[in-house]
């Protein structure tokens, strides 16, 4: 199971002065190319002792200072940023031969921007951010259905829910961001931004990785 990636080289004079301006260029590309849901991410975390997890979430803002996501501040993900704010994230557009990846650190993003997002969240996601203790143990499916039900009951559809208290954003600060594009023979372009936190006049280095 091998395809040849043909691709137009990456060439760094063609990149953008920062990470974060080059990625809004890759993401918009990648919507317009009609990658599907092109802000689902990998979210790497690990516990202070090393041990991993991932899973996919999606991505919710972007700006210079970073990205943006949403989860219950109990999951396991949730507990592990509390402990060890050293992730990673992993764009995979498959489609156009693409990804980035990203390192950086977390942390909870203010409380009223939290409360601003969900206002803005369907109904039903709102509920379902109440139902479900993310992460927990549950008996059957049943029980899940039971308490969304409840909580639909309790607030119906139009009028306002509260955001939960454990429920929140995250913003990962990057401190690297890789953007590879894939190419023939194996022979990919990985070009990486390093923060460079000693030089105000240039914040970032760009450097060249063998693939």
């Amino acid at each position: 199971m091998r395809e040849q990636y043909r691709s137009t080289p990456l060439l760094e004079p063609e990149l953008a002065a920062t990470p974060m301006e080059q990625f809004d260029r890759w993401f918009r590309e990648a919507a317009a190319a009609g990658v599907h849901e092109p802000n689902a991410m990998v979210v790497a975390t690990a516990t202070p002792d090393g041990r991993p997890s991932t899973r996919t979430v999606l991505l919710k803002r972007y700006d210079a200072g970073g990205f943006v996501f949403f989860t219950n501040y109990a999951s396991r993900k949730g507990r592990e940023i509390t402990a060890n704010a050293h992730v990673s994230l992993l764009f995979p557009w498959h489609p156009i031969a693409r990804q980035t990846i990203v390192t950086g650190t977390a942390a909870r993003i203010p409380r009223e921007e939290t409360e601003t997002y969900f206002r803005s969240r369907p109904h039903g996601s709102q509920l379902g951010a109440w139902a479900s203790a993310q992460s927990s143990v549950i008996g059957t499916r049943e029980e899940l259905l039971r308490r969304y039900e409840e909580l639909a009951g309790r607030y119906p559809e139009g009028e306002r829910v509260p955001a939960p208290p454990e429920w929140g954003g995250f913003r990962v600060t990057p401190e690297t961001v890789e953007f590879w594009q894939g190419h023939e023979n194996r022979l990919h372009d990985r070009l990486r931004y390093v923060r460079d936190p000693d030089s105000a006049a240039l914040p970032w280095r760009l450097e060249r990785l063998a693939p």
